[in-house]
């Protein structure tokens, strides 16, 4: 959670390496992920049609915060990025396996973090 007692504590004394810099970025994207389930939890538990729609937008900020942020990673560690492709094409294989055809993406219906607790 937040740490506001003490207004430095996000400061780095010094430039980082880009193995730090990296790992920081790793760390931003688990931050985004958090946010995104906390926000898409709040949606959940209310049925003030305002709230719901305000916090339904700020997580969907969060997501996009998620793309840029894996964007610059793959940017930084081209050799992650290869295991993420790695990951992408070991799915779409699992889903030929399964005579399974993956829709573009404009007609993939919305999945949150929320909505998969149940699956």
């Amino acid at each position: 959670m937040a740490s506001f007692a003490n207004p430095f504590a996000g400061n780095v004394p010094r430039k980082m390496t880009k193995e730090e810099l990296i790992q920081a970025i790793r760390l931003n994207i688990a931050g985004e992920l958090e946010a995104i389930f906390v926000y898409d939890a709040h949606v959940q538990a209310t049925d003030d049609p305002l709230a719901k729609k305000v916090i339904a937008d700020i997580r969907d900020e969060e997501k996009a915060h998620v793309g840029e942020l894996m964007t610059l990673l793959r940017w930084l560690d081209p050799e992650e990025a290869d295991h993420f492709a790695e990951g992408e094409q070991e799915v779409k294989e699992m889903l030929d396996q399964l005579n399974i055809v993956e829709k573009p993406l404009s007609e993939k219906p919305e999945s949150t973090v929320g909505s998969l607790i149940g699956k």
